[in-house]
């Protein structure tokens, strides 16, 4: 239950903070939606790293 709700904290930042990155330069042209999945793939990974992250440093910290 915890994880999910870091989920929903997370997602959103991540996504504002990937707002920053022009990934539509990287694509050739006419090319939206293969760089929208990516940026979507891009967005849930570093999120899954992120909870992850969290978990296990909350975690290894309350538990020494």
């Amino acid at each position: 239950m915890l994880r999910f709700v870091l989920y929903i904290f997370v997602v959103p930042f991540v996504l504002w903070a990937l707002e920053s990155i022009n990934i539509n330069g990287i694509f050739k042209k006419n090319r939206y939606y293969q760089a929208r999945f990516v940026y979507l793939i891009f967005a849930l990974s570093l999120s899954y790293l992120l909870v992850n992250f969290f978990i296990d440093f909350f975690t290894t910290t309350l538990l020494v």
